[in-house]
C-alpha cells in the first residue's frame, strides 16, 4: 500500500492543512535558492521583504486565509521557508462588499502632492469605514478628492497609516502611493514620527511639565476600551501645561508611542480625564462635580466631545526624505470653550 497519503498528512512545523493545487494560476510563483531567506527568518517577513511593494502585514493576512501555499500546501505566517520551496502566493480578487464609493465632503487639506496629502480631521469625522460607519468616512472624502489612494494595508483603509478616533480632531497624514504607504508605516514604527496634542482636562497638574509611561492594554472588563494594565504594551506621553484656566488645564501632549486612547487613558490614570471623555471619566458626571459654579454650569451647554487635538505633526517625506511639520489650527468648539473659560476667569471666579 502507498505511503503517499500518511506523508501528505505528517505534521510539519507550521503548516495547517493540505488543500491541493488551486485552480488559478498564482500571481507570484517562485523556489528559494540557497540563502534566499535568513536564518530564523518567517515566511511572512521573507516575502514582505522579496516584495516590498507589499507590506508584511498583508502578506501575513494572505497566508492566514491560504492564498499563499508552500510547496502546495497552506501555511502558517511562522512557517520558516528553506532552500527548494516553491512558493506561490494568489491575490483575491477585490470582495463586492468591500467597494469605496467616493462621496464629496469639504476637506481641510493642509499639505498634497504625489505622495502625500496631510488633512485637519474635524471632530465626529469617522477615518475610515467599519462597523456602524459603512459610509461618511474621511476615506470616502479622500476618494472623492483623490481617486488615487495607496492600495497597501487594509481594503477599506487605502492610505491610511495611522488614524484619529471619532471625536479627535486634527492633522492626519494618508499615502498616496505605496512606496509612501510602506515608508510612512516605517517611520512610524520606529517612533520617528512627532505628534503633538492640545488636551483640555479637569484638575491641576503638581509641575510644569511631565513623563507618563505606564504600560496600556485592552481592559480586563470591557473590552471596547483600554486602560494601564500589567503586562500592557509600552506607551510614553510627555505633557507641559500650557495654560491653567480656573478648575480645568489646558496641557500640550506629545508622544512616542501611538497606542489606542494613548493620551486619553494616560491622562485619565493620572486624575486628569479629558473634558468631554465620557468612555475615560471626562463626561457629564466629572463636569457636575467642578466646584466653580459658572464654571460647572457652562462645560454641559458648550462641550460635546473629547476636546482632544492633534495640533501637530513631524514627518520624513517618503520620497524626498526632507523633514515636513504640519499645524492644524483648533476647530471652532474648541476654541469657543476656551474662550468661554477665559471670560470667566477674568470675570472674577475664583479657582
Amino acid at each position: 500500500m502507498s505511503n503517499r497519503k500518511a506523508d501528505i498528512n505528517l505534521k510539519t512545523p507550521g503548516v495547517t492543512s493540505d488543500p491541493g493545487v488551486l485552480s488559478s494560476a498564482p500571481d507570484l510563483c517562485f523556489v528559494l535558492a540557497d540563502g534566499d531567506a535568513e536564518p530564523g527568518e518567517r515566511l511572512d517577513a521573507y516575502l514582505g521583504r522579496r516584495h516590498p511593494d507589499i507590506s508584511r502585514n498583508r502578506f501575513k493576512q494572505l497566508i492566514q486565509t491560504g492564498a499563499v501555499q508552500v510547496n502546495q500546501r497552506t501555511v502558517r505566517p511562522r512557517y520558516l521557508p528553506v532552500c527548494g520551496d516553491r512558493v506561490e502566493v494568489r491575490l483575491p480578487p477585490a470582495d463586492p462588499r468591500e467597494q469605496l464609493i467616493a462621496e464629496a465632503m469639504p476637506l481641510d487639506i493642509l499639505y498634497e502632492d504625489a505622495a502625500i496629502l496631510v488633512v485637519n480631521k474635524p471632530p465626529g469625522l469617522v477615518v475610515h469605514p467599519g462597523a456602524g460607519h459603512e459610509h461618511g468616512t474621511l476615506v470616502h472624502g479622500l476618494l472623492a478628492h483623490c481617486p488615487r489612494l495607496a492600495a497597501q494595508g487594509a481594503p477599506l483603509r487605502p492610505g491610511i497609516v495611522h488614524r484619529l478616533d471619532q471625536d479627535t480632531s486634527g492633522a492626519l497624514v494618508v499615502a498616496k502611493t505605496d512606496r509612501a504607504y510602506l515608508n510612512l508605516i516605517n517611520q512610524f514604527k520606529m517612533h520617528s514620527v512627532s505628534k503633538e496634542y492640545l488636551a483640555l482636562v479637569y484638575g491641576h497638574f503638581a509641575g510644569a511639565r511631565g513623563t507618563l509611561t505606564d504600560p496600556i492594554g485592552r481592559h480586563p472588563v470591557n473590552r471596547q476600551k483600554m486602560a494601564v494594565v500589567a503586562g500592557g504594551r509600552e506607551a510614553v506621553s510627555h505633557w507641559v501645561v500650557v495654560e491653567v484656566l480656573g478648575p480645568l488645564t489646558l496641557v500640550r501632549v506629545s508622544i512616542e508611542t501611538g497606542r489606542t486612547h494613548q493620551i486619553r487613558v494616560h491622562l485619565s490614570h493620572i486624575g486628569h480625564p479629558v473634558v468631554g471623555d465620557v468612555s475615560y471619566g471626562g463626561g457629564r458626571g466629572k463636569a457636575r462635580c467642578v466646584g466653580l459654579k459658572a464654571i460647572r454650569e457652562l462645560l454641559p451647554h458648550l462641550v460635546r466631545r473629547q476636546l482632544l487635538h492633534a495640533g501637530r505633526l513631524a514627518i520624513e517625506h517618503p520620497e524626498s526624505g526632507e523633514r515636513m511639520v504640519f499645524e492644524a489650527p483648533l476647530p471652532a468648539d474648541f476654541e469657543d470653550v476656551l474662550k468661554a473659560l477665559r471670560t470667566a476667569v477674568r470675570a472674577g471666579a475664583p479657582h
